[in-house]
């Protein structure tokens, strides 16, 4: 049923845009799209800043953000040199020793700028076969849609609850895979994740990209993704470790989030605000009516 997307995803991308620009002061100003939730993580996160940058840096967010929902729809389509003309890679050549040795490695990065293109075009872009690890959807029916044109150009979708038996198949038969992590997803335990402070705040990181790293002896990357203009991005690999065995627990997860940091104060409109970024404590889960559930060990 899905299906009926596909007709609106051919059109133009200018097309896309052009209902984004329409539709942006709705989504802001009529619906108010999780609008306590962009507002509130934007004040915690940049006490510093006044009530007139932080609105700003808010109406900047709602314009990218339903930008990235007009680039969606035209992924959904989009032919792979029309996803490569406005995704470019600058130094994809920095991976390819590691494809030259037969050593997987992960990719980690986080919803920040536009992921769908990466998502989409990561097997036909370097050597390594493409793995985008993530949740699954919610609506199960979507979910299947949404793999099935992410994966039209040789990217392997990984649900994460099957990604063990998945990096063990390609371990056991030599194949060099680079695994796609969004690491800035909100985990669902507290007591398996990694905390630190990031943007000011107490956060827990989801752990397995470093976990897999050392299990594997994966080199880790971080891939920043930048805007030059609408439309268009630019990827920069920068390395995190090749050696992950060598460092302490929790040091390339504490690489990540630096980078991650950087990106973000440097640009702020460009993450995901209307995520409920903090919604867990040590201990437990904060509920919508404000109330914290225990969580057990």
């Amino acid at each position: 049923m899905y299906n009926i997307l596909l007709p609106v995803a051919y059109l133009p991308l200018c097309v896309h845009y052009l209902f984004a620009t329409l539709l942006w002061p709705v989504v802001r100003y009529v619906v108010r799209y999780r609008l306590k939730v962009v507002r509130g993580n934007l004040e915690r996160c940049f006490p510093d800043k006044s009530r007139k940058e932080l609105r700003k840096i808010e109406r900047q967010y709602y314009r990218h953000m339903v930008d990235l929902l007009a680039e969606g729809f035209y992924n959904i389509a989009a032919p792979l040199k029309n996803i490569i003309r406005h995704y470019r890679f600058e130094n994809a050549e920095i991976l390819e020793p590691y494809y030259e040795q037969n050593r997987s490695i992960v990719l980690m990065s986080a919803h920040y700028n536009n992921w769908e293109y990466m998502i989409t075009s990561l097997n036909s872009r370097i050597s390594h076969h493409g793995v985008g690890v993530g949740k699954p959807l919610d609506n199960k029916g979507f979910g299947r849609f949404i793999t099935g044109r992410r994966d039209r150009y040789g990217t392997e979708i990984v649900d994460q609850t099957n990604v063990r038996e998945v990096m063990s198949y390609y371990d056991r038969w030599k194949v060099p895979v680079s695994y796609m992590m969004l690491s800035d997803q909100s985990p669902s335990n507290p007591h398996r994740s990694y905390w630190t402070k990031f943007l000011g705040q107490d956060t827990a990181f989801l752990f397995g990209a470093e976990h897999f790293a050392k299990k594997y002896n994966m080199p880790v990357f971080f891939y920043d993704v930048r805007k030059l203009r609408r439309g268009h991005y630019s990827i920069r690999f920068r390395l995190l470790t090749d050696q992950p065995n060598s460092l302490p627990e929790g040091e390339i997860t504490q690489r990540y989030v630096r980078h991650l940091e950087q990106q973000i104060r440097l640009y702020p409109q460009y993450w995901l605000w209307s995520h409920r970024r903090w919604k867990l404590t040590r201990n437990g889960r904060i509920m919508k009516d404000g109330t914290i559930k225990i969580i057990e060990k």
